[in-house]
């Protein structure tokens, strides 16, 4: 299993913080749907602060800054460019992962993936770039051209180009949506213009002729969750994927992995995955 590091970046506001962190604030508090009463009663503040606040009437302090951020679910990342904007410097640092202050994080990591082997595991950044992998991954990665391969392995590219995995999954079309609306919604969570970039890409790619739309809701219909069929080496696995992200994170980094493990959907999967390793 290879680990790769994502690169150090130096958090910088949004075009709007030149006006401080009012409007960075109702932009978060506007799309959160909250109402100003509502954040005030989160954070122990008044409304009349909080407009105050939104509006640069008031400068906020540092404390009531991260709070405002933590009511509103603001992204780590995103909290520094908040305490930029007001004035303050960052909170979070932004480690590179291969930094031996996250060697316990990484053995951590590799022991959690390492372990589900033979079900596929990996761990991937806010771009959906795999920074580790285990066996159960690559094996599903098995004749996957090799431009496709080079570094940084991304999920979404791997599994909706049309010379990746997407030829070979079965209920193409519903797994598409189903990651399509995944990046989505960490879009208007993290607001990231490369996250954007890159669900523009994945989105515009064309779906094989061999999707067949008509079989696929028949054929999925007595899962307890969506799964994806994919085909490999002549048999139809199926998997049903489960997110993990880390609590409390207090470095960018860390708070911007998500492990991802595949579960067997059905006993047959189960029994082939079991029988490479016997």
């Amino acid at each position: 299993m290879a680990t790769v590091p994502p690169g150090t970046r130096t958090p910088t506001p949004s075009p709007s913080a030149a006006g401080g962190a009012g409007p960075l604030l109702r932009a978060w508090r506007e799309q959160r749907r909250v109402s100003q009463l509502e954040l005030a009663l989160r954070a122990g503040s008044s409304a009349r602060h909080i407009s105050f606040v939104e509006t640069g009437r008031a400068r906020p302090s540092e404390e009531m800054v991260l709070r405002l951020a933590e009511h509103l679910d603001v992204p780590v990342r995103e909290r520094n460019a908040l305490l930029l904007a007001a004035g303050y410097a960052p909170r979070f640092p932004e480690t590179p992962l291969d930094d031996p202050a996250l060697g316990a994080l990484r053995e951590g990591i590799e022991q959690l993936i390492g372990g589900f082997e033979p079900y596929p595991a990996l761990v991937v950044n806010a771009l959906y770039d795999v920074v580790a992998a285990n066996s159960g991954v690559l094996q599903l990665l098995d004749g996957v051209p090799q431009d496709l391969l080079e570094p940084p392995l991304n999920t979404m590219r791997l599994t909706l180009h049309p010379r990746g995995l997407a030829p070979r999954i079965r209920n193409l079309r519903q797994w598409r949506g189903h990651l399509l609306a995944q990046m989505e919604r960490h879009i208007a969570l993290r607001r990231s213009e490369p996250l954007r970039a890159l669900y523009e890409e994945v989105a515009a790619y064309p779906v094989p002729a061999s999707a067949r739309e008509g079989e696929e809701a028949e054929e999925v219909a007595a899962y307890f969750a969506l799964p994806m069929r994919i085909e490999h080496r002549g048999r139809t696995l199926s998997f049903v994927s489960s997110v993990s992200t880390f609590n409390t994170p207090m470095d960018v980094t860390v708070a911007e992995l998500a492990v991802e493990t595949l579960l067997p959907a059905d006993p047959a999967t189960a029994e082939y995955l079991q029988s490479q390793v016997a």
